[in-house]
């Protein structure tokens, strides 16, 4: 089961509130929950600014990792491969119109960086199967159950199934993670859908993260 944090910083702060320091709490809290990564996803920021960020996110799970009492957790940043240099984080989230896992890995290499994260959004099977072609690492495959963007319908469980089982690239096959509306009820159906972990906004950030991280983790075959 592996569980994936999507930052949105402007969800935890109310008006008069301090948004990044809110998230930066909330990035400890769930990297020392056990969450397995975290995606850096502060659309809004500016390049400097978000170097800025994920420095001091890069810096926090860090801190959480050097207990060495569980597997360490990850910290992605949202597209920009250049930024995760800069930062040392330990991988990039492409879009699904970004360059390939493959051009991405090509770059890192070029850097110096020898094992990069790669995560890729998806929100078709032939969208799964082109990351799975070009090497990423996992795939985030989304809305299942409801919009992310006005433009975006929700894909259903039966799309998502057949996301993950429609494939033939590579074995063992590219696990696939559950995005869009997903909550302690429906994570379930998901798992049973064939999905590797469950990919979250609200759920990592709106609810008791330890008991949430450990009912999850219960769902596991």
């Amino acid at each position: 089961m592996f569980l994936y944090y999507i930052t949105d910083r402007t969800q935890l702060a109310s008006k008069g509130q301090d948004a990044t320091a809110l998230l930066l709490a909330q990035i400890r809290a769930v990297a020392a929950a056990g969450i397995d990564a975290i995606q850096l996803r502060e659309k809004d920021l500016t390049a400097r600014q978000l170097v800025e960020l994920g420095r001091r996110a890069v810096e926090i799970v860090r801190e959480i990792n050097s207990s060495g009492s569980r597997s360490p957790t990850k910290l992605l940043i949202n597209s920009r491969v250049d930024i995760v240099i800069t930062c040392r984080a330990d991988g990039v989230h492409l879009r699904s119109d970004d360059i390939s896992a493959a051009d991405a890995r090509a770059i890192f290499t070029q850097a110096g960086v020898a094992q990069p994260l790669i995560a890729v959004s998806c929100h078709t099977v032939e969208q799964v199967q082109l990351a799975e072609g070009n090497g990423a690492d996992f795939a985030v495959f989304g809305p299942v159950f409801e919009k992310l963007e006005a433009e975006t319908e929700p894909v259903g469980i039966a799309a998502f199934r057949r996301a993950c089982q429609q494939r033939t690239a590579v074995e063992p096959r590219m696990p696939v993670l559950a995005l869009g509306g997903v909550d302690l009820n429906n994570a379930g159906a998901c798992i049973a859908g064939g999905a590797s972990g469950i990919a979250a906004i609200r759920l990592f950030q709106s609810a008791d993260i330890l008991e949430t991280v450990s009912r999850l983790r219960r769902l596991q075959p």
